[in-house]
């Protein structure tokens, strides 16, 4: 679903992680309706491949508000040095009124006083059935003490993919709970094919993999008062899994320096035949491997647990608008006709609305159909185990160098998994704000 390269997905969430620079910016559009007043800017990121933006212009400029509501302007921003897009517009009072970015973003501008709480907007949406609409749980990722930060928008997660034509020549089913999950792994490298599938070089997203198995065993990184709690047992035992799978060669070696790229490759030469990735896999490899990617199902833990770790991105609202219930009604608008970015294939991660997730068109791919039904019940945030709400101090885990030398360390077998989990858990306490 997210034909977006892996270098971006790691920096949607990131926000603070990813490094500055010049700041790029395509503008895409113009002012739509006939008004003088002053519009709503609309600033939304490149999330799906080529058809994606030139959609999502379309709804936009089509809104038509009412009154003497102002109407709605379009710009997409790249990825390419976004923080700096982002930071510099809104420090000068350039900004949008409106718009997506990371998946931490907005948590990191309501500290500076700058987005405008989606509070009354939900409230609004309790009437006309919006509210109703979102997936469980969703909502409850952007709810801070002071407010809901943001409104969802995407999903992106991480889930089992297997390749089925590469289990069946091993004689095996797919894997149901962790056990299993090795013994799979064992036949599949009786045929030189890898089972745990992952990359964790500078360019990979290992980390990922390895905090949505500390969720999958009931753990993760912080506490129900938002601090680091690493060093757990429930942590412990599932990098014991994973050191586990490599010793005994389920992994391929090159994976800790390997990029996302890296690793699209390795599923396309019949080298990874199960892992752990994002929804877009199947797309990313392509070619004849594509076809033949199925997403498995949830693994029970050796607790007796499931989990993944997901990414609700999601849009915010700015108090820098020309009307607060412009930009309200604005958001109102695209969330009633945004349905065309997901049923055209345009790209964009999973849906947050049922609806959407219920249409014939997103139905038609059942690996898509499966993660909305079957994974995204199970999903956590990074805020597991204590919590279902993002809040700032993440952005200390999210595509960081902590996280980056925490994933090599184990899959390295550098440091056990005690060791890498206190130093871990020592540099996040550091950081802390």
């Amino acid at each position: 679903m997210n034909n977006s390269h892996a270098a971006a997905s790691l920096s949607r969430r990131g926000f603070l992680a990813a490094t500055g620079g010049v700041a790029a910016a395509t503008l895409l559009a113009a002012c739509s309706g006939g008004t003088s007043a002053k519009p709503i800017k609309f600033w939304n990121m490149p999330w799906g491949g080529v058809d994606f933006a030139p959609t999502d212009k379309k709804i936009t400029l089509a809104y038509e508000p009412a009154g003497d509501l102002p109407p709605a302007t379009y710009q997409s921003v790249q990825w390419a040095n976004f923080t700096t897009t982002f930071a510099s517009a809104v420090a000068s009072n350039t900004g949008p009124a409106v718009s997506s970015g990371s998946g931490t973003q907005a948590f990191q501008f309501s500290k500076q006083h700058h987005i405008a709480y989606a509070d009354d907007l939900l409230d609004s949406w309790k009437k006309n059935g919006l509210y109703d609409d979102f997936l469980p749980g969703v909502l409850d990722a952007m709810k801070t003490p002071a407010g809901y930060v943001a409104v969802p928008y995407n999903l992106d997660m991480r889930v089992l993919w297997y390749r089925k034509a590469l289990l069946e020549k091993a004689g095996v089913t797919p894997p149901t709970d962790w056990q299993s999950y090795l013994d799979v792994c064992e036949s599949l490298k009786k045929i030189g094919a890898y089972g745990f599938g992952i990359a964790s070089g500078a360019q990979g997203n290992g980390f990922q993999i390895l905090v949505g198995l500390l969720i999958n065993n009931g753990g993760g990184l912080f506490d129900a008062e938002q601090k680091p709690n690493c060093v757990t047992q429930d942590n412990i035992d599932a990098l014991d899994f994973v050191v586990e799978m490599v010793r005994k060669g389920y992994m391929d070696p090159g994976s800790v320096g390997y990029s996302t790229t890296n690793a699209y490759s390795q599923w396309k030469a019949d080298k990874f035949a199960m892992g752990f990735e994002s929804p877009g896999l199947a797309q990313q490899v392509g070619g004849e491997a594509g076809p033949d990617m199925y997403v498995g199902d949830p693994l029970v833990s050796a607790n007796g647990k499931k989990g993944a770790l997901y990414f609700p991105n999601n849009i915010m609202m700015y108090t820098n608008t020309p009307s607060q219930k412009g930009s309200e009604a604005f958001l109102t608008y695209y969330y009633k006709h945004m349905s065309p970015l997901w049923t055209k294939n345009t790209g964009i991660g999973l849906p947050v609305l049922k609806s959407i997730a219920a249409t014939k068109e997103f139905q038609a791919d059942p690996n898509a159909a499966k993660m909305i039904s079957v994974w995204q019940p199970i999903c956590k945030t990074w805020a597991a185990p204590g919590g279902a709400a993002l809040f700032s101090n993440v952005t200390l885990v999210d595509s960081t160098p902590a996280m980056s030398t925490f994933a090599q360390s184990v899959l390295s077998l550098k440091a056990t998994p005690k060791e890498a989990l206190t130093t871990l858990q020592n540099t996040l306490v550091s950081q802390m704000k």
